[in-house]
């Protein structure tokens, strides 16, 4: 007992203080979860968790080599799945608020407003028949020659990378299935940074209607026409013309900046509460502008944006366009999940284990975070600019009671660019394109003339 608990004590050491036993505890009993004092009991099976991920996702076997083989990895399991999901998602919370260092929370802030970042990716999952059923194999890929994938629709904050939230849907599932649940999460004055999916009416409705922002670009078949006055055209209606915009003119803000009216669709999107959809306003006024971005390497492109954010003085065209490029943040937060950490593919074998498993991942991101905010702190740099993996690897490897070291800073890199190319050639073996017993029959046969 005595080893698996200073197992978990590596954890509760880290600069966050906030993975104790106390708080898991006291999760647990909000949740009505009762437990008899055992060798496992909840804080040492969440720690022991922690330290499967933190190591690189290793195997369920390697976590009794963890707890100095005083318990198997098979009864780590066991009392992995007698946890609620309830318990793993309410830790995840209430160390997300707890992340931030006292005092820094304004310095995270654009122009006084939190911002996040939304968007969606896939993993890849365990192949059991209860995974295929409940998230579904990709397109085009036959049963027994894949693996099932889940969609990730996953919240960042902007101003210091923590994980908020990351829900598991059906691999088919866009990313506006679970947006609702997303949106609950922010706060009146909270802004939102997402991809065009988000531009439509609903998401926006649904921001106005809880008192927060958007900032997203324009769906791609959406017509936007600057002209003062312009005739338009309603959606649903019968007599809709090629070629005119469906939001009404209202207001001319500058040059390509305008307010418009965008209106309430007659069908019900199929991801939204029917009786919260009824709440939403018949139209809500936005605002739309157009800039063009440039940059050294990649030349000059054209970037239409919708925003909530209608003040033209208290938020200008400039600003809000350097705002929508932080997005990109997004794309190496997530790389740092599937890659760094090594979490593109999950190993638990049930729907209700991936979600575990998920706030987890989500956890020890956020404690990685949490290690380079204190770092950045100290070094007087911007937390982007400490290594995650230096900060991951000194969690991996940190040993009781020691202080947290000068971590490494990355260079600047305003402009870097980079192909999406793999140098790493993959071994000459063929895909496999049909169930493994219908190989195992044809070695067998070949076997036998042989």
């Amino acid at each position: 007992m005595a080893s698996i608990t200073s197992a978990l004590a590596e954890l509760q050491r880290n600069p966050l203080q906030a993975v104790q036993r106390t708080l898991i505890e006291a999760v647990c009993r909000e949740e009505g979860y009762r437990w008899r004092d055992r060798l496992l009991p909840p804080a040492i099976t969440i720690g022991l968790f922690l330290q499967q991920v933190l190591q690189g996702n290793a195997s369920c076997q390697s976590v009794g080599h963890i707890a100095k083989n005083q318990a198997t990895g098979s009864a780590w399991c066991q009392a992995r799945q007698r946890l609620p999901l309830a318990v793993f998602r309410k830790v995840l919370r209430k160390v997300h608020d707890a992340a931030v260092p006292r005092g820094a929370v304004d310095s995270h802030l654009w122009q006084g407003h939190r911002t996040f970042h939304v968007d969606g990716t896939g993993v890849t999952l365990w192949d059991s028949p209860a995974l295929r059923e409940t998230f579904g194999l990709p397109g085009g890929v036959k049963t027994g020659c894949g693996f099932p994938v889940a969609h990730l629709l996953v919240l960042f904050n902007a101003g210091n990378g923590l994980l908020v939230d990351a829900l598991a849907a059906p691999a088919r599932r866009g990313d506006l299935a679970d947006a609702p649940a997303l949106l609950a999460q922010l706060k009146p004055q909270d802004i939102l940074v997402g991809d065009e999916a988000f531009g439509g009416y609903a998401v926006l409705a649904l921001l106005v209607h809880q008192g927060s922002h958007g900032l997203f670009p324009v769906p791609h078949n959406r017509i936007v026409d600057f002209t003062p006055h312009r005739t338009f055209s309603r959606e649903d209606q019968r007599d809709t013309q090629a070629g005119v915009p469906h939001t009404r003119w209202v207001k001319s803000l500058g040059h390509r900046d305008q307010l418009v009216e965008y209106f309430k669709p007659s069908h019900v999107p199929p991801w939204i509460d029917k009786a919260l959809w009824a709440q939403l306003p018949a139209s809500v006024v936005v605002r739309e502008l157009r800039r063009q971005v440039r940059h050294p390497q990649t030349g000059t492109r054209e970037l239409t944006m919708v925003t909530t954010l209608v003040d033209p003085k208290a938020y200008r065209a400039k600003a809000l366009t350097a705002l929508r490029g932080a997005r990109w943040g997004v794309e190496t937060n997530i790389g740092h999940l599937k890659t760094t950490m090594h979490m593109d593919m999950l190993h638990c074998r049930t729907p209700e284990g991936v979600r575990k498993e998920l706030c987890i991942f989500a956890l020890v991101y956020n404690l990685v975070r949490a290690v380079m905010l204190e770092a950045a702190r100290r070094q007087q740099v911007l937390p982007g600019r400490i290594s995650f993996a230096d900060a991951l690897h000194w969690l991996q490897f940190v040993r009781p009671g020691e202080d947290l070291p000068v971590l490494l800073v990355v260079p600047r890199r305003p402009h870097r660019i980079e192909p999406r190319v793999q140098k790493r050639r993959n071994k000459e073996f063929p895909y496999m394109t049909r169930p493994r017993p219908r190989y195992q029959e044809a070695l067998r046969k070949q076997k036998k003339t042989a």
